[in-house]
């Protein structure tokens, strides 16, 4: 099934999806979008286009498991997303996951604003990745 993933940050959002096959995740945009209901309509745009099956979040939690704040906020995007665009959602363990694409965009000599505007993308992907590598593991 086609699986869409979420990086919500509070200043950029990143999108990646994988293939029906949920083999390989791959970058799709970064939405540059703080006010949650012009995110949500941008994410709603998309899904429109791209028709998923499933929506995962990236649920930030605390190097001991606990959840933050911010898992909060992650959670409301995910209830939002269900009522207003009626599509599953899950949620998938996001620590390290900005930290790792830094390292991805590093080695292949990504700097500045390129960064800054690829960074959640990658994130998002590494999200997803995680998520279809899980499931093939159950």
């Amino acid at each position: 099934m086609k699986i869409m993933s979420v990086d919500y940050g509070d200043a950029r959002t990143g999108i990646a999806f994988c293939d029906v096959n949920e083999i390989l995740a791959s970058a799709y945009t970064v939405i540059d979008e703080s006010y949650a209901p012009k995110l949500l309509k941008k994410i709603s745009d998309i899904v429109d286009r791209e028709k998923p099956s499933l929506v995962v979040i990236g649920l930030p939690r605390n190097m001991d498991g606990s959840y933050g704040f911010r898992a909060d906020k992650c959670r409301e995007l995910g209830e939002l997303i269900k009522s207003e665009i009626d599509i599953p959602v899950e949620y998938e363990d996001e620590r390290l996951t900005t930290v790792i694409a830094h390292d991805i965009l590093s080695s292949n000599n990504v700097r500045g604003k390129k960064r800054k505007k690829t960074v959640d993308a990658v994130s998002a992907v590494i999200i997803l990745q995680s998520f279809i590598d899980k499931r093939k593991n159950r």
